[in-house]
């Protein structure tokens, strides 16, 4: 067998294992789980406490240079989704977040951290608020693991703008899906 395609399957064999081990969990949130108040939004109908939930991951790759976090509902009746948060260029050290951490002026993101655009029209955490009667919306936490020290972004770039970076900066992704319907 040549050398190429042995390496080639090496690669193959240790990409998928070592992403497996990636993993993003939360200690108010189960994946598969129901999103509570104190998550909801408050505004658009919905009276929740608006408060981003703790987030923790493990076993990210070591020669990661960032993170990012991305909270996503795919169900969104809007064609196209809708971004309830993103924050990216974490330092390479995070690995969590604490609750509230959305908030933009709480000061608990890390330092340098940008919290850029949602679909509601501003930056920061904006919980989950789907039109009242749908069925119970997916809510996707993504947190990224980067090779880059920073994205070229600031707070104004969009949900979309945020997602192609962190998409063509990936080293790997950890993710769970809660839900939520009114």
């Amino acid at each position: 067998m040549s050398q190429i395609w042995l390496s080639l399957i090496l690669v193959l064999i240790a990409v998928p294992s070592f992403a497996a081990d990636f993993r993003l969990t939360s200690p108010v949130l189960k994946d598969k789980g129901t999103i509570g108040n104190e998550q909801v939004f408050s505004g658009f109908g919905c009276t929740g406490g608006n408060v981003s939930p703790e987030l923790q991951w493990q076993n990210a790759p070591k020669d990661a240079k960032s993170f990012a976090v991305t909270l996503y509902d795919p169900d969104a009746p809007t064609g196209s989704g809708w971004w309830h948060w993103v924050i990216f260029n974490l330092p390479p050290s995070t690995d969590k977040l604490p609750a509230n951490a959305g908030k933009p002026d709480s000061g608990l993101a890390p330092q340098g951290s940008i919290q850029s655009m949602t679909d509601f029209g501003q930056p920061g955490y904006g919980g989950p608020c789907p039109p009242a009667g749908d069925k119970p919306h997916r809510y996707i936490f993504t947190v990224f693991a980067l090779k880059v020290d920073q994205l070229p972004l600031k707070a104004d770039a969009s949900g979309a703008m945020a997602g192609y970076y962190l998409n063509q900066n990936a080293l790997a992704k950890a993710k769970f899906t809660a839900y939520y319907g009114r």
